[in-house]
């Protein structure tokens, strides 16, 4: 039977996804392409439209389904709401602060969560929406994108970890490994806690807790046992593997950018971290997500590879570039980086008309 509140999903989804749209023809405009679609105020609202906008909705949606309580979908609602006032002019300062107040919501919500199941990985995902609600309040206050920029990827970061952590109780992690796993997320909070007064000393120890990550994630992660399975299962495991790998590979980048906003360097550490670490999640759990959220199914097809194997060549050549200071070649890189998501929704809508043809 469905929930009494599944009407609220699907108007929900559809603002979510619109705020990816308008982030990826901001992320054009960004690159110096001439878009017809958009308007001149798009490119300074990519990364929140992308992160607060897509992300946020999203990830604040799928807490309100598992929770199933009506308040919970205040927390969606607001965000996504929040980011259609940026995307069609209509108020800044109301979608800042709708985007806010919908992040302090998902905050409460992790209350009810941790009282219903009070276990270190819920405990970490209600950390993770605490940080973006900070990150939040800072930017309502006046703090640049950039300088709360880490805030939100803590956001991301940790609740992905949370996820995983929570998947890999069913290796009966020893004490060690509990260990370093805080450890390492202890080291990366207080790296984005400090960006606030040391911006460049914050990312570095960020960055530690980044590598840490991604080494303890890749070792641990019980998806190193099933990339020896098939379909969808394995491709699940691939794309978490490679995002691990990217989610390294951003922490390393942390050591050479000379300022937060701006330069090559912190293109290559912002991408590395967003698209080959975040959204390789959004690839691998796609599947799963979009049938327990909306209630349609997503057969697996080989062809999902497809949008995966572009993320991959197209990041590669972006970080390339970016290393070696060509930017032509950095745009061109930016557009197959958008292609690729693009690709990600149309074999997403395919898989599910094939889902909803029987085929």
């Amino acid at each position: 039977m469905s929930s009494p509140y599944f009407k609220l999903r699907p108007p929900i989804m559809l603002m979510g996804m619109l705020s990816l749209i308008a982030g990826l023809i901001a992320g054009l405009q960004r690159l110096g392409m001439n878009v017809p679609l958009g308007a001149g105020h798009l490119p300074e609202y990519h990364g929140p439209l992308m992160i607060c906008g897509f992300l946020g909705t999203v990830i604040g949606l799928e807490r309100s389904v598992a929770l199933g309580r009506l308040y919970a979908y205040a927390a969606p609602a607001l965000t996504g709401v929040g980011s259609l006032l940026l995307v069609f002019g209509v108020s800044d300062e109301g979608g800042k602060i709708l985007l806010t107040c919908g992040s302090l919501i998902l905050a409460a919500v992790f209350i009810s969560i941790l009282r219903l199941q009070m276990a270190m990985a819920t405990v970490l995902m209600g950390l993770a929406a605490f940080m973006w609600a900070v990150g939040n309040v800072l930017w309502v206050s006046g703090m640049t994108v950039p300088a709360v920029t880490p805030w939100w990827a803590a956001f991301l970061v940790l609740t992905i970890s949370g996820e995983r952590l929570e998947l890999s109780r069913l290796l009966q992690l020893t004490r060690s490994a509990n260990a370093a796993f805080l450890l390492a997320v202890g080291v990366f909070v207080s790296g984005v806690a400090l960006t606030v007064v040391a911006p460049l000393a914050g990312l570095k120890i960020m960055g530690i807790g980044m590598i840490g990550l991604a080494l303890w994630l890749g070792t641990h992660d019980i998806a190193r046992h099933t990339i020896k399975m098939t379909g969808l299962t394995r491709f699940v495991a691939v794309c978490l593997l490679t995002g691990y790998f990217w989610l390294g590979v951003s922490g390393v980048m942390t050591f050479f950018v000379d300022g937060l906003g701006s330069g090559p360097m912190y293109d290559a550490m912002l991408h590395a971290l967003f698209l080959g670490f975040v959204f390789a999640m959004i690839f691998g759990h796609a599947p799963i997500i979009f049938p327990a959220v909306l209630e349609v199914a997503v057969p697996y097809t080989p062809a999902f590879y497809a949008h995966l194997i572009v993320l991959e060549i197209s990041l590669l050549a972006r970080v390339a570039s970016d290393v070696g200071g060509i930017s032509k070649a950095v745009a061109h890189a930016g557009a197959l980086n958008e292609a690729a998501l693009i690709l990600f929704l149309l074999n997403t809508v395919t898989a599910v008309v094939r889902g909803k043809l029987g085929k």
